[in-house]
């Protein structure tokens, strides 16, 4: 049976790191560590099948662990609860690192399962909570836990609340769960990936699939969907990146590859993962999970199109004029570009506003797939204002030859200053500085036209 094992993860390795196309990944070679929790409470003493639980438990732990000594690039360690008090009385500290997590600790390991008698209770949340100090920091490395009960929680923690902590703050990966005699899928599946082992053979079964989970990869790819829901996109920056604690995976720019479908990705299967496609805007695909040994396609809809900002003259004085983007409706900037520049956007209403003098607001500007949408601003003229005295006043545009609308607040400190203006009417209103009556204010009326100069004397009336 060992070597049926061993040949089971010596082939999964094989082929889940057997290339597919143009495999991507973000790493290098990691180190796995694996840390069993290993159930040693009174009950494991229960009959089972063959023989008793623990034994039955020792037996096919310690046949899986001569099946890992064939991979040197993982560093196994044990942490065993319920075998230091005898019970009763409860006594709910009863969890212990009894061989740390290294290279070579499968010898110690073996050795510390035969002398290990089951006593006292279940602390299974304080074991999981203890194990985030069983792992030393490390910057390269996979955190696996293999929990292996018989029972649940009987001292009043919280299993769930502790492995969704640990997994928020990137301490380990989602935990592995393998029920000994029951099938406790629905007490466990909040803390990790359950698997029953509710007799010998599954439970043999579960261990092998575990581990190969554990060491190996599996395969994905990324579809950006248009809007017939083709997966045609393509040239986005994505992240995937872990479900709860929001740590980046894998980064990639999306690639389609020498048969124009996405490229293959070999992934870590553990992880629930968030995917984001940084498209303006970004979409996010929450809670992906990978099946571990089948290709898995992660969907999002990222249809898309183009949009520039033109004016007449293509040798425009708006060149450096920015242009904020919002999505319609939305007081939040999502971008800012420039004129004669294509953005690439998803294919939805947005709103525009170019900095220009006087403003100028656009609305629902519709985004159409694999078109570009061509905004046409008109160009400027320019206003010189010729100031022989410092001063102070403003300038105002005119709407339907009434509504003045403030604009510009002149500087007033220079013989003359210049400014861009869209084509329209407009209104100064200036005082200088030398004097100190109000009425001494000047009102100047005019016109802005397209690609034409106005000077302006603000001192003569």
């Amino acid at each position: 049976m060992m070597k049926k094992i061993a040949l089971f993860l010596l082939y999964s390795l094989f082929l889940f790191n057997a290339p597919i196309g143009k495999a991507q990944t973000v790493k290098g070679d990691e180190t796995t560590r694996i840390l069993f929790i290993f159930d040693a409470s009174k009950s494991m003493w229960g009959r089972w099948q063959s023989d008793t639980k623990i034994k039955i438990a020792q037996t096919i732990l310690s046949e899986m662990l001569d099946s890992l000594s064939a991979f040197p690039e993982v560093q196994l360690g044990l942490r065993v609860f319920g075998h230091q008090y005898d019970f009763p009385p409860q006594i709910c500290n009863d969890t212990r690192l009894e061989v740390p997590l290294s290279a070579n600790s499968i010898p110690k390991i073996k050795h510390r399962l035969k002398t290990i008698f089951p006593r006292g209770t279940t602390p299974i949340a304080l074991s999981l909570e203890a194990c985030a100090n069983d792992f030393p920091p490390c910057d390269n490395c996979r955190n696996v836990v293999i929990l292996i009960t018989d029972g649940i929680e009987e001292c009043g923690g919280d299993p769930c609340a502790v492995s969704l902590a640990l997994q928020k703050k990137g301490i380990i990966l989602k935990p592995f769960v393998i029920g000994v005699g029951l099938d406790f899928k629905e007490m466990f599946d909040c803390v990790g990936t359950y698997f029953d082992g509710s007799t010998e053979k599954k439970f043999r079964e579960s261990m092998a699939v575990v581990i190969s989970y554990a060491l190996n990869k599996t395969t994905a790819q990324v579809n950006l969907l248009d809007e017939h829901e083709k997966p045609t996109e393509t040239n986005v920056v994505y992240t995937l990146q872990d479900g709860l604690s929001g740590v980046e995976y894998y980064t990639h720019v999306h690639t389609m590859n020498a048969k124009g479908i996405p490229d293959t990705l070999i992934l870590d299967p553990i992880p629930v993962y968030r995917a984001v496609a940084y498209t303006l805007p970004h979409v996010i695909s929450d809670t992906v999970s990978l099946t571990h040994g089948k290709h898995t396609i992660i969907p999002a809809n990222t249809p898309q199109g183009k949009l520039t900002f033109v004016t007449p003259d293509k040798n425009t004085k708006y060149r450096n004029v920015p242009v904020i983007i919002r999505e319609s409706g939305s007081l939040n900037t999502l971008n800012v570009q420039y004129f004669f520049t294509d953005e690439i956007y998803l294919t939805r209403k947005f709103d525009a506003e170019v900095l220009c003098l006087p403003r100028i607001y656009l609305k629902d500007i519709q985004i159409l797939q694999n078109q570009i949408t061509k905004v046409e601003i008109p160009e400027p003229g320019m206003l010189e204002m010729i100031i022989s005295e410092h001063g102070s006043g403003s300038l105002f545009v005119v709407r339907n030859n009434e509504q003045k609308e403030w604009i510009y607040n002149i500087k007033g400190q220079n013989k003359s200053e210049k400014i861009l203006l869209q084509p329209g009417s407009y209104r100064i209103v200036f005082r200088s500085n030398l004097t100190h009556m109000t009425t001494d204010t000047k009102i100047k009326d005019f016109s802005i036209e397209s690609n034409k100069t106005l000077k302006l004397n603000l001192m003569q009336d």
